[in-house]
């Protein structure tokens, strides 16, 4: 399975698009662990929008 997501944070006012063959939960817990990448700006994103898929296909690029 693979989930399509965006993320918003409240204290930046800023969103994040992403898309991961982990669940949704495990790659939440890595977006808000300590990194230098530009989700690690905050650690209050939520989960704004989900969809998930069997497999990955030109339509999630």
């Amino acid at each position: 399975m693979y989930h399509f997501y965006i993320l918003y944070s409240p204290s930046l006012d800023s969103y994040y698009v992403g898309y991961t063959g982990q669940t949704l939960e495990e790659r939440l817990k890595k977006h808000l662990s300590r990194h230098r990448g530009f989700t690690g700006q905050a650690k209050d994103w939520v989960v704004f929008y989900s969809e998930t898929f069997e497999n990955i296909s030109s339509d999630l690029h």
